[in-house]
């Protein structure tokens, strides 16, 4: 995400080093640059030149201090400008109507469906609300059966009415619905076209006239760059809708979609899909996504992800283990399964300040922990709880079936060890410290 865009600005600020202080010439030089990295990410030409010139105006009217050098204040203003040029903070969902109603709007393709998926369930659990699916596509049945399916993955109801044809009619038989069961949240999934029409916009006009939904939404997908930017503003003039959530940012290096949308459609990214998988939804931060492309990291929202998994009783118990030497591979396999609850391990890396860029070239495998996983796997319950026994015979056993080397077994064997020294290490010399965070199973 952002990869060229960032090394680009990298480049650009190095213009600076070496000065000693902010000139028109050096200034403009080095914005000459950042407006190419912006163009390059297929930021929106206006926009580009807008920011260039609002942070030249912002650095030539500003006093460098003899303890800041000319280029981390130029950093300083881009990223002020570049949280600015996003919307400045996170923007909140309104939910406050019984039950609340969230209206989905956007192409075929773009990710509308899942993401309708993603949102009920970020919803369920980090709300606690109770949500209702409603299948509002009426001309392609696999739009239904998708829902359907993505519905019981994370436990929701999906209301659909096979044999209608009308929309609007589902939708309000769908609240309806809601509130009669008890659901507190319904949120509508429309169809969508392979491109804008006519017909496309009056059907989903028509839906939200009819439903009056607290929230409606602009699904997009942020590979298509200006492109997205284009459709954003045709759906918004004919919709007003409140929000805009960017899909597969993941897999877009550029980025343009995500620093153009908010000036263009004046409505706010609500949220970003990093992912497949149905908890890979965040919130969009424009400035913690300013840290992220300025190559800063975004611990903020690491920690977050950690405390998401975070449970008090299972720290305890675990700090009861270390304390005593019990820590077992049973504890250690359970710590590896919430780490990968929380991401794609590289994008998790990324959110580390300065780990970022030292990753650039490097390709970390989301299956990285497959031979150890493998290898505990091949344990028998004894060998888990008490390592100890893991004799010559025992570890080429493991070996063989978990399909690696005895080599591979001796390692992780020893980096366990070392671990569980350390851990008992830190818990003893800090009795009175805090308990080691743990995750959920």
């Amino acid at each position: 995400m952002f990869e060229n865009l960032s090394e680009r600005l990298d480049r650009s600020f190095k213009l600076l080093k070496g000065e000693g202080k902010i000139t028109e010439i050096n200034v403009a030089e080095t914005l000459k640059d950042v407006r190419k990295a912006l163009l390059d990410a297929d930021v929106n030409y206006k926009v580009a030149k807008s920011f260039t010139d609002t942070v030249k105006t912002k650095a030539l009217g500003q006093n460098v201090l003899t303890s800041v050098k000319p280029s981390q204040l130029m950093v300083k203003i881009v990223h002020d400008e570049l949280a600015t040029l996003m919307g400045g903070t996170a923007t909140e969902l309104n939910l406050k109507g019984n039950p609340a109603v969230i209206l989905m709007s956007g192409l075929q393709g773009s990710g509308k469906t899942t993401f309708t998926g993603k949102l009920a369930n970020m919803l369920k659990t980090k709300k606690s609300k109770s949500p209702l699916l409603v299948a509002c596509d009426v001309y392609r049945p696999a739009a239904i059966e998708q829902l359907k399916v993505l519905g019981e993955q994370i436990g929701v109801p999906v209301y659909a009415e096979l044999e209608s044809k009308n929309p609007v009619e589902i939708a309000l038989n769908a609240i309806k619905e809601a509130k009669e069961k008890g659901n507190d949240l319904v949120i509508v999934d429309t169809a969508g076209r392979l491109a804008i029409d006519e017909q496309m916009m009056k059907e989903i006009a028509a839906i939200k006239s009819a439903i009056q939904p607290d929230e409606t939404l602009f699904v997009v997908d942020s590979m298509t760059g200006q492109d997205a930017v284009n459709t954003a503003k045709e759906f918004n003039d004919r919709l007003d809708f409140d929000g805009v959530v960017l899909t597969k940012l993941d897999g877009d290096t550029r980025g343009g979609a995500a620093l153009s949308i908010r000036t263009v459609v004046d409505k706010p990214i609500k949220f970003v899909g990093t992912g497949e998988k149905m908890d890979a939804l965040d919130v969009f931060h424009p400035e913690r996504m300013a840290d992220r492309i300025l190559g800063m990291g975004d611990i903020v929202s690491l920690v977050e992800r950690a405390q998401e998994q975070y449970d008090e009783e299972e720290a305890k118990r675990l700090q009861k283990k270390i304390a005593k030497n019990q820590f077992d591979f049973n504890d250690f396999i359970s710590q590896i399964q919430q780490i990968k609850k929380m991401g794609n391990l590289k994008e998790l890396a990324s959110m580390i300040p300065g780990v970022g860029k030292a990753l650039k070239n490097v390709d970390i495998d989301d299956n990285a922990f497959k031979s150890i996983e493998a290898i505990i796997y091949s344990m028998t319950p004894t060998e888990r709880t008490n390592p100890a026994v893991l004799n010559g015979s025992r570890r080429q056993r493991i070996a063989k079936g978990s399909g690696t080397s005895i080599q591979e077994v001796n390692k992780l064997l020893k980096q366990f060890d070392e671990t569980r020294k350390m851990m008992k290490m830190l818990t003893a010399a800090k009795p009175g410290a805090k308990k080691l965070p743990s995750f959920k199973r």
